[in-house]
Formats: structure tokens, sequence, C-alpha cells
């Protein structure tokens, strides 16, 4: 079995899967990861948005073996010990979450919009294309303005 070294959340990791294994189930089964949730499995939904190399990806569409060396960000690893991050910390006063399994990923993908601008439009408020089954899209754009003023 090909063993695949990288770092997940600052901590370096070793897996032993098949060079094809979805990171998606690398970081869950192997690793025990819990935070990227499982939605569709081909990059439609959206739930398990993490970073690689600080960019937004879907690990269910990502093989394990494409990430030897690199950096990856889940959920998890976003707040600063006990601080949570900006984005986590609007989420949490615009009250967005309602059942709450889309949410590790919508704040993967907001943090990675608020790295690439500081003032996003509504253009760009409108790529990120998560799936939100309860219908929170108003609070996520609220808690993302806001997280973006808190962050500017």
């Amino acid at each position: 079995m090909p063993t695949h070294r990288f770092t997940v959340n600052g901590q370096a990791v070793t897996v032993d899967a098949p060079d094809d294994l979805p990171l998606l189930w690398a970081l869950r089964d192997h690793l025990g990861i819990r935070g990227p949730k499982y939605g569709c499995g081909i990059d439609v939904c959206k739930a398990c948005t993490s970073h690689l190399d600080g960019e937004a990806v879907r690990p269910c569409v990502v093989p394990v073996s494409t990430v030897e060396g690199r950096e990856v960000t889940t959920i998890e690893g976003l707040a600063d010990g006990e601080r949570l991050h900006p984005v986590q910390e609007a989420w949490l006063e615009q009250d967005v979450a309602q059942c709450g399994y889309c949410q590790p990923g919508q704040i993967m993908a907001a943090v990675a919009l608020l790295k690439r601008t500081k003032n996003p439009t509504d253009a760009d408020l409108d790529e990120i294309a998560n799936v939100c089954r309860c219908g929170t899209y108003f609070r996520i754009r609220e808690a993302i303005r806001s997280a973006a003023a808190r962050m500017g």
C-alpha cells in the first residue's frame, strides 16, 4: 500500500492508502477528521470544502496522492487555539447554522474568498456555490460581509 505524507492543520501525517483514494476519506477514515462532510462525492454540493495550500478544494475529488508534501487545512484547523477565526465568529453572531451539515464547507469557502478579496461584491458572494439544504443563504452572505468588515 502506498504511503502518503502531508500536513493537516499544522501536523505532519502519514496515510497508507491507494493513490486514488479521495482525500476526504483519508481525512475522515484514516485520520479521524470529521469536519469535512461527505455530501455528493462529485464536487457539486461542496460540503467537504477544505484548503490545500490555502486554496479552497473539494477533497471528495482530490486523490490523496496529489497532496504529498502539501498543507491541508480543514475546519478543525481554522481557529487559533480557543480563538475562533473571524468568519466563525460572524457565523455565530449571524446565527447562520440550522442543521449545520454544510457549515464547515461554507465557512472554508468564505475564508478562501476573503483571502482573495477584502471587500467581496455580490458577484463574489455568488461564486460560493456551496449547497445549503436549510436555505440560510441570506445569513451566510451577511456573515461573510460581517467577517470582511471585521477583517478589513
